[in-house]
């Protein structure tokens, strides 16, 4: 099935809702998100639990009231980020551009101008949606994809993800078809920092010191295209107002010792996470892989008697 049909569409009411975002002001839409993300931290309590869990592993020198609030503004930033990501890839061209910015271009520019391949590292930060739709309205990208849940908020960013020209393919998609279009300069946008889980290449590596599953294709892909790894990260920096910033290059991402390739990215993106942590995806479970023997992390302890 082609990446733009996804085999579920909402009907009626779902289509005019994301219209409607298209014309709303970005701003207001992230004050309606303010509101989506503060009922999901009341109401949601399977997440609730993977992000409690989540940052009491990875902040344990924090308070438990200090992390519950950190938890709290993450349910915040990333209501706002998700509807506003719905409102400017159903609007125009000229609207996206006026929400998000892009720093650090000279790096994308220089290593496509010296026709190297491009693995633009991009972890889950809240916003990485609006950030990839605002740098493939200039330069056309290619990226993985999943089939799209059955509800209306997974259908839409698929949807916009091909409005300013995103192709997408899909994830258990031949990688050979990855590198060919690496090597003739289609650059990659890469969310290489979920768990994986017991399928594909991966190697635990820390992350936070947990041993965490992490993707080693990013390094593999990179000695096989002759690519350079550029991390992009896009972080809220107003109501409704998002920068995308290009990193330069990561040095010593050779492709000789993915495993260690993987645990240089891995510290990389700690510090960046330290610097904004509320806008890191703390939803997803980044831990749910162990390895052999170790329990789960996130089975919920029974009440004590």
């Amino acid at each position: 099935m082609p990446a733009d049909q996804p085999s579920y569409k909402p009907g009626l009411f779902g289509r005019g809702f994301l219209r409607l975002l298209g014309l709303v002001p970005v701003p207001a839409v992230a004050l309606l998100g303010y509101v989506f993300g503060w009922l999901a931290w009341k109401l949601d309590r399977r997440r609730r639990h993977i992000v409690r869990t989540n940052l009491a592993l990875c902040f344990p020198e924090l308070s438990e009231h200090a992390r519950n609030d950190l938890m709290r503004r993450h349910f915040l930033v990333f209501g706002r980020a998700l509807l506003c990501a719905l409102a400017v890839g159903a609007g125009s061209r000229a609207r996206l551009y006026r929400t998000v910015t892009i720093e650090g271009r000279q790096h994308y520019d220089e290593a496509l101008a010296k026709g190297r391949g491009v693995i633009l590292y991009a972890p889950h930060f809240t916003a990485l949606e609006v950030g990839g739709l605002r740098i493939t309205a200039e330069r056309p990208m290619l990226a993985m994809y999943r089939e799209p849940r059955r509800h209306l908020f997974h259908w839409g960013i698929h949807r916009n993800r091909t409005h300013f020209g995103l192709e997408l393919i899909e994830r258990e998609a031949n990688m050979r078809h990855v590198i060919r279009r690496l090597g003739g300069g289609t650059p990659f946008y890469y969310l290489p920092d979920i768990d994986p889980g017991h399928s594909g290449s991966h190697a635990f590596v820390p992350f936070f010191g947990i041993p965490a599953a992490t993707v080693t294709a990013v390094s593999r892909l990179a000695k096989l295209a002759n690519a350079l790894v550029i991390p992009c990260i896009t972080r809220e920096t107003g109501l409704g107002r998002y920068t995308a910033r290009l990193y330069p290059p990561v040095e010593g991402v050779s492709g000789e010792n993915p495993q260690a390739d993987a645990a240089l990215l891995n510290r990389w993106l700690e510090n960046e996470v330290r610097r904004t942590p509320e806008q890191y995806f703390w939803i997803h479970r980044r831990f749910k892989t162990r390895p052999a023997g170790e329990p789960s992390l996130y089975e919920r302890r029974a009440p004590r008697a």
